[in-house]
């Protein structure tokens, strides 16, 4: 069940791109954090119990909405544009 729900703006070009290995979808605009909670129920695994995150300031500012780009690159979720054809994988979070 996604987490966040999409109100408006249902007119702006679907971008496609992958999450963990699976299809998925966004709009452009759309940061990184925005498009994968309009799908899914949560971002990332805590780093200190793998409970599950969603970001936590939305502005760049702290180190909740991490996330690894097919290329190896980690970004933030929450301040990076989503753009068609990435790669996405949410980190699980370490088990305490």
């Amino acid at each position: 069940m996604a987490l966040l729900k999409r109100l408006a703006e249902y007119d702006r070009e679907v971008l496609t791109f992958t999450l963990d290995g699976q299809p998925a979808s966004g709009l452009r605009g759309d940061t990184l954090l925005t498009a994968v909670l309009t799908g899914a129920d949560h971002l990332r695994g805590s780093d200190f119990s793998a409970e599950p995150r969603a970001g936590f300031c939305l502005m760049g500012a702290c180190q909740d909405c991490w996330v690894k780009l097919g290329d190896g690159r980690r970004v933030r979720a929450c301040s990076t544009p989503l753009e068609a054809g990435l790669s996405v994988s949410r980190e699980p979070g370490r088990c305490a």
